[in-house]
């Protein structure tokens, strides 16, 4: 493969790829993602992700453009200056990649599943998605509202969770409730004791873990849809958890009782 070399940023590829890279939400009009730096680009491919188009600097080794070459279909080089372009770090890196969005697929009744209620900080919403990739949750699912999870940001923050999960986007509440999968909400002051549970081994598996807003909780009407609301125990005497930390927590609970 020969790469192509773009030197202005009024090149008009340009200015579409720096739009993905700028617009949390501009995946979804191009049906494609960004994913900036060696390491997210080597997570896509060992999860057998054929890359669509990789970006990377011209002062780059000849042999590392020939190893890239060979896990993509096109290849371009850009001067530093432009590089730097694409890219909101301090340090911006050296390569990135483009990565057609996955295809949709079908929700499964079956799966133990997680759902994001309007979360809206990218931080947390990719540490979330690393947590369900760890513990096999891989039904991720979100309401409308959520933070667009295949942003730059999030993307980052999964450090390559993305490629360990199916995740589906914007799903209505009635849609969710058409799984039958047993709801678990958690709360900061009322339900079961989620290390009570454990060792009484009452909770369901598969099932579907909802977490919400990071200020206003889960919505309301979860409440009425809920097998159980579940607090965490926090004898420190903490108001309450941040919600990526509460999500480790009680998946880690789930995948630690399914293994006994």
């Amino acid at each position: 493969m020969t790469p192509k070399t773009v030197t202005s940023k009024d090149n008009p590829w340009f200015k579409q790829l720096r739009q993905l890279t700028s617009d949390n939400t501009a995946y979804r009009l191009q049906q494609r993602v960004w994913l900036e730096g060696d390491h997210l680009c080597q997570a896509a491919v060992d999860r057998g992700h054929r890359l669509a188009e990789v970006v990377m600097s011209d002062t780059v080794d000849e042999q590392v453009i020939a190893q890239w070459s060979e896990r993509c279909d096109a290849l371009t080089l850009l001067p530093d200056k432009l590089m730097q372009a694409l890219s909101n770090l301090p340090s911006p890196a050296w390569m990135g990649a483009v990565l057609a969005l996955p295809s949709a697929v079908d929700l499964q009744p079956d799966q133990p599943s997680l759902v994001l209620d309007r979360l809206q900080d990218p931080g947390n919403a990719g540490s979330i998605l690393r947590s369900a990739a760890a513990f096999g949750f891989t039904q991720v699912i979100t309401t409308p509202g959520t933070v667009a999870m295949w942003s730059a940001k999030v993307v980052r923050a999964a450090m390559g969770a993305h490629f360990g999960v199916r995740l589906f986007e914007s799903v209505s509440m009635e849609e969710l409730a058409a799984l039958n999968l047993p709801v678990l909400i958690t709360s900061s002051h009322q339900g079961d004791f989620l290390h009570e549970l454990v060792q009484r081994q009452q909770l369901p598996m598969p099932c579907m873990w909802v977490l919400g807003h990071e200020g206003q909780g889960v919505d309301p009407r979860w409440t009425a849809l809920a097998q159980q609301q579940v607090r965490i125990a926090q004898p420190g005497g903490e108001e309450s958890l941040n919600v990526a930390a509460a999500a480790a927590i009680c998946l880690h609970a789930s995948a630690t009782q399914a293994r006994h």
